[in-house]
């Protein structure tokens, strides 16, 4: 499949998983020097892989489709300009981040997965109006030196080295918030230190299937 129908597929599987619903949330990947986007209120199963809107990221919002790209578009332009290790966005109102999002709640080092975000919090941006320019400085501001932030009153964001990675990253970031919610239930959690979390984030790099005979 091409970046298109990957994009279409993702859609629907963060519905299915329970991420987004109805017309929540969008998707974007680069595409050398533009984006590719999921288009504006239409449902997942809805959207087809000429619906994709394409943008310059250079551009000041100018775009070539069938279908008016997303709204917030512009987090997702200023997020593939601003972090070239970014390759694939993902935005969605996943319900336990966005409960945290709504308290205004960073999620803390309560699982070591919090290394996967590349550091031992995942930040909660200040609120802006959605599809604004606003938004779109909040979120690069909370999101910087991590792969997500929560997004005040709104949901969650995620970037990854590629699609299937960024989407990994949303399902974890709702893992990790379902885990501090409930932990903050009963107490909360015992957080992991730096230390903790540095070794963690180096194991990652070793970590994965491999053949017999090669190295463990």
């Amino acid at each position: 499949m091409g970046h298109r129908e990957d994009i279409c597929a993702a859609m629907v599987a963060l519905v299915d998983s329970g991420l987004n619903r109805g017309a929540s949330g969008n998707v974007s990947v680069r595409d050398g020097d533009q984006m590719l986007i999921t288009p504006s209120g239409v449902p997942p199963r809805q959207i087809r892989p000429q619906d994709i809107a394409t943008m310059p990221l250079a551009g000041s919002g100018d775009w070539d489709g069938t279908l008016a790209p997303s709204t917030e578009w512009r987090f997702h332009r200023d997020l593939l300009k601003a972090r070239p290790d970014m390759q694939a966005i993902v935005h969605t109102h996943a319900p336990w981040c966005t409960v945290l999002a709504v308290a205004r709640k960073p999620i803390p080092a309560v699982h070591y997965m919090i290394a996967a975000f590349g550091g031992d919090e995942v930040r909660c941006s200040d609120y802006a109006t959605y599809g604004t320019p606003e938004l779109s400085t909040a979120v690069l501001k909370a999101i910087s030196g991590s792969n997500g932030c929560l997004m005040a009153n709104h949901g969650m964001v995620v970037g990854g080295n590629n699609l299937t990675n960024a989407l990994w990253l949303a399902n974890e970031m709702e893992a990790l918030a379902h885990q501090h919610f409930h932990a903050l239930l009963i107490g909360g959690a015992h957080l992991l230190d730096t230390a903790q979390i540095d070794a963690t984030a180096k194991s990652f790099a070793v970590y994965g299937a491999k053949a017999k005979g090669a190295d463990a």
